[in-house]
């Protein structure tokens, strides 16, 4: 079965953004996207691509220092 052709309004939901985030990212050729005639169409999986590039894992947690010296 085809894969779902999102409008940017849309995909805009799917991300939580604004559709003015999703045309920026069409126009700096930062997402994958299908013209179909003048309309322009994402797709689910550019945009989970998308999500998965863009997921910062997070960090442990650093030690604190036990002692600190005083500055002089």
């Amino acid at each position: 079965m085809p894969e779902r052709l999102l409008k940017i309004a849309e995909a805009a939901e799917r991300l939580g953004t604004g559709e003015r985030f999703i045309r920026r990212l069409i126009s700096e050729r930062r997402i994958a996207f299908v013209k179909v005639g003048r309309h322009v169409r994402i797709t689910e999986s550019v945009l989970d691509a998308y999500v998965t590039a863009n997921t910062v894992n997070p960090v442990a947690p650093r030690r604190a220092r036990a002692h600190y010296r005083r500055a002089a």
